[in-house]
């Protein structure tokens, strides 16, 4: 309706972003290029394929169907009534409809009364509506996925975001990140080792993602523009674009541990080579990557090898370093003064030397993404690593 909407294009969608937004906000721009901020909590993307599996930064998405110059709640839930009691009149088959507004200065229960509103008008027209309870203003991840809004045309969640400038955008879920599946990953896989670190999944996907060029994405259409069902499908003869491994491109993790990044990466479309100084992480690896590649079927290759990242020579071709280094000794509380200067020395100087050593070894422009550890005193200050200060003197 022209008095209530400045409709988008079918190419414009909205992220909710996670509780690191800034963190959120560069894997969308690195993997997405169109994307600007729309509130402190969400972005505005400007893409044809959007699938918030392959995001750890995003919390949900939807497609946007709908601007409103600047509204206060009131405002923005009459028009959300009117263009759906009248989209919806003839809907067959019940609706599942979530609610969910951000930036708004409303309570859960106000939130509520617009389901309760609309429910009853589009029961006047005898359509069923179930509404799913708000117990805040916007739905927690866990509602959403576990009651698989945006899934279905008849399961759908509404998306009201307010900007602090007062612009209103509505949209329809395309879906929630799905903490089953990262959980199950998370906690099922077959070895962990709490001692060498527990990287999230969802951590592990950003990294990836911050890590891969548009080149490198634009030359395999499999790490963006394919769904997961497409990746995992059996290759066709003459498929030239995933009918061989040898076409991925190849990340490299150095300090793989319990092979977290790896299973993320090989998931995401790539073939993973792995490295770590223990032999006890790479056998842990060996039995994680087998792991995932049964029950996902992902289809590129993994390969893992005994070595360590100050002096290793990778096999080639590498076209993408993600990893979690050498974190130091685990701390249960702030250390001495002596101690910490100690361990920031050791950290310091192994991922300094690693850095140096695949520096000789990479094609100009490859690109890294290399988590480093820093210490937070109880005064909230932290103490950083050197080489972060230096990394031009290190072949960057």
């Amino acid at each position: 309706r022209k008095d209530i909407l400045v409709v988008y294009t079918i190419n414009m969608y909205i992220a909710i972003l996670g509780r690191q937004p800034a963190i959120g906000m560069a894997e969308l721009e690195q993997v997405f290029g169109d994307v600007r901020w729309f509130s402190d909590q969400s972005a505005v993307i400007n893409t044809h394929h959007f699938d918030i599996e392959h995001l750890g930064g995003t919390l949900k998405a939807g497609r946007i169907v709908a601007e409103l110059p600047n509204g206060d709640w009131r405002k923005a839930s009459m028009k959300l009534v009117q263009a759906y009691a009248q989209a919806w009149s003839d809907v067959e088959g019940k609706i599942t409809l979530g609610i969910s507004a951000y930036g708004f200065n409303v309570s859960a229960r106000e939130v509520q009364k617009t389901g309760i509103v609309l429910k009853g008008k589009l029961k006047a027209k005898n359509v069923s509506l179930r509404l799913i309870p708000n117990s805040e203003p916007a739905l927690n991840t866990a509602a959403s996925h576990h009651n698989k809004l945006g899934l279905s045309n008849n399961k759908v969640e509404l998306l009201v975001i307010r900007a602090r400038n007062g612009k209103v955008i509505i949209a329809e879920s395309v879906g929630a990140q799905n903490i089953t599946a990262l959980a199950r990953r998370d906690q099922e896989r077959p070895k962990r080792d709490a001692f060498v670190g527990m990287l999230p999944p969802k951590l592990a996907q950003i990294m990836i993602n911050l890590a891969s060029s548009g080149n490198e994405r634009a030359g395999h259409p499999s790490l963006t523009d394919l769904t997961q069902q497409e990746r995992q499908r059996p290759a066709q003869e003459g498929d030239e674009a995933v009918s061989s491994s040898l076409a991925r491109p190849t990340l490299l993790d150095p300090f793989c541990g319990t092979g977290v990044l790896l299973q993320e990466a090989l998931l995401l479309g790539y073939n993973v080579y792995g490295t770590d100084l223990a032999d006890k992480m790479i056998d842990y690896s060996r039995v994680n990557m087998d792991w995932i590649k049964t029950i996902s079927h992902a289809e590129g290759d993994y390969k893992l090898e005994q070595g360590d990242a100050m002096t290793t020579k990778w096999q080639q071709p590498i076209d993408v370093i993600a990893c979690e280094t050498y974190l130091g000794q685990p701390f249960s509380a702030p250390p001495s003064p002596s101690k910490l200067i100690e361990v920031r020395g050791n950290c310091d100087h192994i991922i300094s030397d690693f850095l140096r050593n695949i520096a000789e070894q990479l094609q100009p422009g490859t690109p890294l993404c290399v988590a480093v550890p820093a210490w937070r005193a109880v005064d909230g200050s932290f103490t950083h690593l050197p080489l972060i200060n230096k990394l031009t003197q290190l072949g960057y």
